[in-house]
């Protein structure tokens, strides 16, 4: 069955006046202690991998080879995925930074987000000024910066004439068996591709996204870049901090080298380029569930505001207390972190409660299997239509799972605010 979406009429400071006014309040020291948390934790961990070696050394004497290179494989397996996690929990605290939520200090902001993103290979100050640019349009198809929706002409499917195409077709209710044949064998609507082209997003989407806008905006130019101070990313006004984010990468990744000259490079991948690319792989499926879900809205310019894209995203639970305490509710949170970004996430899951009070039918959330979220999101968001002023997602054999309702609410205008 079909649900039907209506639009939210809501102002924004209908949306601001939900959260109580506590919330907004920012302490560094606070953030600080989160921050002290996680690099504990990864202290920790890396302290404990000097044990595995040893380890694996006893148990090889008292069991053999072939039992001491599975422990071996087990514990280096664990290492780098708690490392992994801790080292997003400091990602989603640089990405505070970013926004100045972790103090009301704007210097302090920037000297903690840069120090903790470009440990992790993140060009501080060029990822800020697009994130609050996808916070400014989240949910506008040509003003949202990152997961912008597909077109169907963009999947290689032949363009609808809108004029004479069938409604069932447009909305994608009640499809046509052999519309459904003719666009899966058109976009691979099959199992291993979809494991294959999501193995693929998890592994190389943040890196590409940086290297060349990856699933952001179609119309920028080729090779747009976070790397590039003139991209169009930015304005002339940034030169100087995009110069400054490169030069930190650069430093980290020369630092790299070093480390493998000195101590070996087989040690660099164990204790940093492992996590690393555990971290790219949270960042992409947090980010990427956080807006894509075939209920949730995306606009064209007509009927979107701020207030309208900021509800453009949903909450989800990410492994219980892992994404309560080392992730610090970026998964749980997100809809509250839309609405005013300078809410610390101490201070979120008041601002979500309050939120979800307030919002009603209006608030998007998902209590499904992180990991079998990720499968079907992908499965099920591959496309939408190339007209109409709100579209929703539909999978790979043309099938929505919501429209939108006809009737257009007095309070229809475009708003681009920002409240970053």
């Amino acid at each position: 069955m079909v649900d039907k979406f209506s639009l939210p009429d809501i102002t924004i400071k209908d949306l601001l006046r939900a959260i109580p006014p506590e919330c907004y309040h920012r302490s560094a020291i606070k953030s600080s202690q989160y921050v002290a948390q996680n690099v504990l934790l990864s202290v920790v961990l890396v302290l404990g991998s000097e044990r595995i070696s040893p380890l694996s050394e006893a148990v090889e004497m008292k069991y053999g080879h072939y039992l001491s290179l599975l422990f071996s494989i087990l514990l280096w397996s664990a290492f780098w995925f708690v490392q992994g996690l801790s080292w997003t929990g400091l990602w989603v605290i640089a990405h505070e930074c970013g926004h100045y939520a972790y103090s009301s200090n704007k210097s302090v902001n920037n000297a903690v987000g840069y120090v903790l993103h470009t440990f992790l290979l993140v060009p501080y100050h060029s990822w800020r000024v697009s994130h609050s640019q996808h916070h400014s349009g989240a949910g506008h198809m040509h003003r949202d910066q990152v997961f912008v929706p597909r077109t169907r002409s963009a999947t290689g499917a032949e363009k609808l004439n809108y004029e004479d195409a069938d409604e069932n077709i447009i909305d994608g209710v009640d499809v046509p068996h052999e519309e459904q044949s003719r666009l899966a064998e058109m976009v691979e609507d099959a199992p291993l591709a979809i494991l294959l082209n999501l193995f693929i997003q998890q592994l190389l989407g943040w890196p590409l996204y940086l290297l060349i806008n990856a699933s952001g905006q179609p119309h920028y130019p080729k090779w747009t870049n976070h790397f590039n101070p003139r991209s169009v990313i930015f304005d002339k006004r940034h030169f100087g901090q995009i110069v400054a984010s490169d030069v930190g990468v650069a430093a980290v990744l020369a630092g790299l080298y070093v480390w493998g000259k000195q101590r070996g490079f087989t040690e660099v991948v164990f204790h940093y380029v492992v996590p690393y690319l555990w971290v790219n792989c949270w960042l992409v499926s947090i980010t990427f569930l956080q807006h894509t879900h075939p209920a949730v809205p995306h606009y064209r310019d007509g009927l979107w505001n701020f207030q309208r894209g900021a509800l453009c995203t949903i909450d989800r639970s990410f492994l219980g207390p892992i994404g309560k305490y080392i992730l610090h509710g970026i998964c749980e949170t997100h809809v509250a972190h839309h609405i005013s970004s300078k809410i610390p996430h101490y201070n979120a899951w008041k601002a979500t409660d309050a939120l979800k009070d307030f919002l009603g039918a209006h608030y998007n959330s998902s209590d499904d299997n992180f990991f079998k979220a990720l499968y079907s999101t992908y499965r099920d968001c591959v496309f939408v239509e190339d007209k109409g002023d709100i579209v929703f997602y539909k999978d790979g054999r043309g099938r929505a799972k919501r429209v939108a309702d006809v009737k257009v609410p007095s309070e229809a205008s475009d708003s681009g605010v920002d409240l970053q």
